[in-house]
């Protein structure tokens, strides 16, 4: 594939965040980089372009396996492309080991993934009624690798600093993706957990086990978020234990909304609907309307993927109510993120997502997105590319091909700017809209837009 036609100024960054392509850029195996790149359409004449190579010398390493050492041609190459150094090892060497997780990281739904779901759950169900085993001795054990040794003695500007790390991350996480920062919160997380052996007052480690718990919190997130799912339940399960010992119900109820988010996405709606029922036990006992309002609307799209209409409208109605009864001001850090902007968008992904959606149905959804894109800034990306996608699906449903091919195409260059294989996931939906109309040559470029996101899933 040689053609040089319509190629890409700059390569959308979902593309490295796929599991074939991470292992190749973590054993630096440039053959297969320029292979997979050749897959989704980008020529030998663009990858020399890209990377300052020669073509000759781009063909050595396609043709005849020549390998590249050199630090500085490496790093060039990784700059042209827009590959994160740290994804080569070029930033610092545990990323190899990080990305070769990925690699391997379950990404079926299978025997194995549904018994690992179960104990989940069933930890989860224990560690939120106050029944679980404690195993506090091993928090302190290094959770990946050991890394740099952490102060023998901590006080509140070391709990502040934990803080103020997870709260950037999390910044990072909403407007570029999970990919942008994911690494970056696991070695924040290798090393913070260190903390626990410290010598410290009572408030102090309190405050320690929170501030870990919500790093951790963000670990499994930002895992989730690239398709780690193994390791995003671990990285929950850790956090539901520090935020239960730390007794703060508020939090284990953002931590089980996340489990819950991440089965859901893994069409594992009545597993999903157990962790959103756990987390508003919790949320009860925080007495934190937000995060009830958030589960509830979450609770509404467990039974939207079950085309349960009457509790679905139930679900979403008791959302609205307690988020009129919140104070957006003084909601949490993990909480914080959900507003009126949520709200919508969770009643009108939901409507779209019903298989018996009706035309009602969608003109309600279309409604609602509109007005939850109509909120968003530049520092919610990610939430707007979900939502541009369920604009795009729900007129499409409706039967409208002008307003769904232009929502659509926005929701495909938005998604390649953001490293996250949940929305190249969610995108699965419109393809398979578009691509069902066979004899409309418009719908079919649009498929050929996002397989141009998703030919390495």
């Amino acid at each position: 594939m040689n053609v040089d036609h319509n190629q890409p100024a700059q390569i959308g960054s979902a593309l490295w965040e796929h599991r074939e392509m991470r292992e190749a850029l973590a054993s630096r195996n440039l053959k297969m980089v320029y292979e997979l790149l050749q897959r989704v359409g980008i020529s030998q004449r663009a990858i020399a372009r890209l990377t300052g190579q020669s073509a000759s010398e781009v063909y050595e390493v396609l043709y005849r396996g020549r390998r590249i050492m050199a630090y500085d041609v490496l790093t060039r190459i990784a700059d042209g492309l827009g590959i994160p150094r740290g994804y080569m090892g070029l930033a610092y060497d545990e990323t190899t080991q990080t990305a070769l997780d990925l690699a391997a990281a379950t990404c079926s739904i299978n025997a194995s993934e549904r018994e690992e779901v179960r104990d989940l759950l069933s930890h989860a169900a224990n560690v939120t009624m106050g029944t679980a085993v404690s195993e506090i001795a091993v928090w302190w054990q290094p959770f990946d690798r050991a890394t740099a040794p952490a102060p023998t003695r901590i006080g509140p500007s070391d709990i502040e600093h934990v803080q103020a790390i997870t709260a950037a991350m999390r910044a990072i996480d909403y407007r570029h993706g999970g990919g942008a920062c994911r690494d970056a919160v696991a070695a924040q997380v290798r090393w913070a957990q260190q903390l626990l052996e410290a010598d410290c007052t009572v408030h102090t480690r309190q405050q320690l086990l929170l501030a870990l718990a919500d790093l951790h919190n963000l670990a499994g997130w930002t895992s989730f978020d690239v398709g780690m799912y193994r390791i995003a339940r671990r990285h929950f399960a850790r956090a539901l234990e520090l935020a239960r010992e730390g007794d703060d119900h508020s939090l284990a109820a953002n931590v089980l909304y996340r489990m819950g988010r991440l089965h859901l996405h893994r069409s594992m709606p009545l597993e999903a609907l157990r962790f959103f029922q756990l987390g508003q036990i919790a949320a009860q006992d925080s007495g934190c309307t937000i995060t009830v309002a958030m589960l509830c609307a979450n609770e509404g799209a467990a039974y939207a993927q079950l085309d349960d209409r009457e509790l679905m409208f139930r679900s979403l109605g008791r959302a609205q109510d307690e988020f009129a009864r919140s104070d957006p001001k003084s909601a949490r850090a993990w909480v914080r993120f959900f507003g009126e902007a949520d709200l919508h968008a969770s009643h009108g992904v939901a409507l779209t997502t019903m298989p018996s959606a009706t035309t009602a149905d969608f003109d309600d959804a279309i409604d609602h997105i509109g007005r939850a894109i109509g909120m968003r800034g530049p520092d919610m990306t990610r939430s707007r590319t979900f939502e541009l996608i369920a604009l795009a699906t729900a007129h499409l449903r409706n039967g409208s091909k002008e307003r769904g091919l232009r929502a659509g195409y926005e929701a495909v260059s938005s998604a390649s700017a953001v490293r996250s294989i949940r929305t190249v996931d969610r995108l699965a939906p419109l393809r398979e809209i578009a691509s069902h109309r066979k004899a409309n040559p418009d719908l079919q470029d649009l498929v050929q837009a996002i397989d141009s996101l998703w030919t390495l899933a």
